[in-house]
């Protein structure tokens, strides 16, 4: 890998929670990968480290979203860089540079929390640091390395598992690639570790027990285990008094909203650590340049108040003399670029049990799921479906995913795990539904091999 450099950011919003971090607002830079964690400050900024690379630009800031967003049929790109369009096209080459970079900070998130899982435990405790407070750091590690191993998995198949901590990428051991099946084993057993280590408490920008079940039951349902989707999805559907489908629908993100009750997990961004995603979604006249826009069918279904419903806020069109009529998608806006990332939301849960409901396909089973749809659908204010088969349950649930997360990055990664992007997206070979490992991973390490049928 080339040597990268970490910019370093700090969080300046935490949620208050019982445990003292959640408590720590103070902003710190987060130490880089080659300073030692050496007592309490150190590791709570190091931890503040993980965050900050995993809301970098090249990861969830931006360009892991890209991979997901143009590779579907929500998005469209219209940019100068017509090499992207390949993603759309499902004829990209190991050499589109968006592959290298988000590659590259995907494994250097995943090298802050190897520092923090390898050093904390060494820690002696005093008064300050305790046994709690150790455990929520090193909880909070394996959390953010067992979602950024779920993203390498999701999008490139089985993967380099590396487990400890190394001063640079160039410092990164040769390493073959996993299997698939051993990359998400290794996912379920941070994730695993987390809700063992996690306090039980409420927080939608650090990571806590409730946290780490929602990012579970999302792994299950990709493993197609459905009674322990349907099980970790319910902690979070259950938990009334701290998640629920906020309404009207745009309630969670307009009007600089963040943190409600709709969000399980979100990045924070400030003035002085933006989001990326605004500039490329605004039209000209906001500041922007709207090379990323909705495909004409997402917009035309968010728009009809029979699909779409309420949730047609998430388009526009511009109304500017001089470029009129631009298709516009309205969840990131903010001019200043501080929107968040919303990685899990309450929806997610209802309409993962939902599915995994559906999919286990006994009476009670099918009206339970529909039930969990059609929550969805009413906050969206459209017309509750009646008793459906199997199948039609089924499609109705992908495609309430598809408008429920229209500009988030779901729309792929539903399709591919389904076995349904072939059909929908009209792509050839299976090989497609991965994308190529970047080549200048594979020119430097003869132990990583790439995808089939890509180059």
């Amino acid at each position: 890998m080339k040597k990268y450099t970490h910019i370093l950011y700090f969080l300046l919003f935490f949620f208050l929670g019982s445990c003292k971090s959640f408590l720590d607002v103070e902003p710190k830079d987060s130490v880089s990968d080659e300073v030692t964690i050496v007592d309490e400050s150190s590791a709570a900024t190091a931890v503040r480290g993980m965050y900050s690379a995993l809301r970098a630009n090249d990861y969830y800031g931006y360009s892991f979203q890209l991979l997901g967003f143009f590779s579907a049929d929500n998005i469209v790109y219209r940019g100068s860089q017509i090499v992207h369009q390949t993603l759309t096209n499902h004829t990209v080459k190991s050499d589109l540079a968006v592959l290298a970079t988000t590659w590259n900070q995907i494994y250097a998130t995943i090298n802050r929390t190897n520092h923090v899982i390898t050093k904390v435990p060494s820690l002696p405790l005093t008064n300050t640091f305790t046994e709690n407070y150790r455990n929520q750091l090193l909880g909070e590690a394996y959390f953010v390395r067992a979602l950024a191993y779920f993203d390498l998995a999701r999008t490139w198949g089985g993967v380099q598992i590396v487990l400890q901590p190394t001063t640079s990428a160039n410092a990164l051991p040769k390493v073959g690639r996993s299997s698939l099946e051993d990359t998400y084993a290794q996912v379920v057993q941070d994730l695993r570790k987390a809700e063992e280590l996690l306090p039980n408490e409420t927080n939608r920008i650090r990571a806590t027990k409730k946290t780490a079940r929602a990012l579970l039951a999302r792994y299950y349902l990709y493993q197609k285990k459905w009674s322990e989707a349907i099980n970790y999805a319910s902690y979070i559907i259950d938990d009334q008094a701290n998640y629920a489908l906020v309404s009207p629908y745009r309630s969670f993100y307009a009007n600089n909203t963040s943190n409600t009750k709709e969000s399980v997990f979100e990045l924070v961004y400030d003035i002085n650590n933006t989001n990326s995603q605004a500039g490329q979604w605004l039209a000209g006249i906001n500041g922007g340049n709207a090379w990323i826009r909705p495909s004409q069918d997402v917009y035309d279904l968010l728009v009809n108040p029979s699909i779409g419903g309420d949730r047609s806020s998430l388009v526009s069109k511009t109304s500017s003399s001089t470029d009129p009529n631009i298709l516009i998608g309205n969840l990131y806006y903010r001019t200043d670029r501080t929107d968040p990332a919303f990685l899990i939301r309450t929806a997610e849960l209802y309409l993962i049990r939902a599915e995994a409901l559906a999919q286990r396909n006994t009476v009670g089973d099918l009206a339970a799921g529909l039930a969990d749809l059609n929550a969805v659908r009413s906050r969206a204010n459209i017309k509750t479906l009646e008793a459906l088969p199997q199948d039609k349950l089924l499609l109705a649930i992908e495609q309430e995913n598809r408008v429920e997360f229209a500009f988030e990055n779901h729309r792929w990664y539903d399709l591919v795990r389904t076995g349904r992007a072939g059909q929908v997206l009209n792509i050839s070979s299976p090989n497609r539904y991965l994308l190529p490992i970047p080549f200048t991973q594979v020119a430097i390490d003869a132990d990583l091999t790439q995808n089939p049928g890509l180059d």
